[in-house]
């Protein structure tokens, strides 16, 4: 009696590992069926053909407005955390420098990247808009984050500088930045605006983007 109550235990216990094994491998795979699937969602879809029909190629002196990612809404955004901890929040002034520090280096990579052989003039702040002497204004706006999907969205706008009126626009759609922490995924979506706007100006992609 006793030998069959030990053999009963060991069917059991047996029995609850496979059960547990089962259980890790199902939900292993659910995983593996549902992130690329969250992932996609989250992605969005890349214009990466000319829209516009002005031929913008022998504008060569080119004037880039700023993005305006708004420093009052300091308060929405925090820094980078862990598994385990949550980041702090921005202060106003540490929102303040990120957002120049986004815009000086989304200048330098239009300049170095995304419109080479141009000559770029760039916006201090978001207030300046002196594009006078420049053969072609590129201006955003619209501007906001959505902070949930890693997405910036906001609209392109060329303008000839000599008569200030618009000859042609991009419309106000999500960039998506695939990084971590808010900083990194908005300077990826804000290198996403700048392969739009190589499209755009040049006709084609940036060297590094064509495949």
């Amino acid at each position: 009696m006793a030998w069959n109550s030990f053999n009963d235990c060991r069917t059991v216990k047996g029995s609850a590992e496979n059960m547990k094994r089962l259980m890790t491998t199902a939900t292993l795979l659910l995983l593996c069926i549902l992130l690329p699937t969250a992932l996609e969602a989250r992605g969005v879809k890349r214009y990466l053909k000319k829209e516009s029909t002005v031929d913008m190629k022998n504008m060569n002196h080119i004037f880039l407005g700023w993005v305006d990612l708004n420093p009052d809404s300091w308060v929405l955004y925090q820094h980078e955390g862990t598994l385990w901890n949550r980041g702090a929040p921005f202060s106003k002034a540490e929102w303040t420098d990120t957002i120049s520090s986004l815009n000086s280096l989304f200048q330098q990579s239009c300049q170095s990247r995304y419109l080479p052989g141009h000559t770029i003039a760039t916006a201090k702040d978001k207030g300046d808009e002196n594009a006078a002497g420049n053969d072609l204004y590129i201006k955003f706006s619209d501007v906001r984050i959505d902070y949930d999907n890693q997405h910036l969205i906001l609209s392109i706008h060329f303008i000839d500088p000599k008569t200030n009126s618009e000859i042609a626009t991009i419309p106000a759609r999500p960039y998506y930045g695939n990084a971590s922490g808010i900083s990194e995924y908005l300077k990826a979506a804000l290198d996403e605006v700048g392969t739009k706007l190589a499209v755009e100006v040049t006709g084609g992609l940036p060297e590094k983007t064509k495949k």
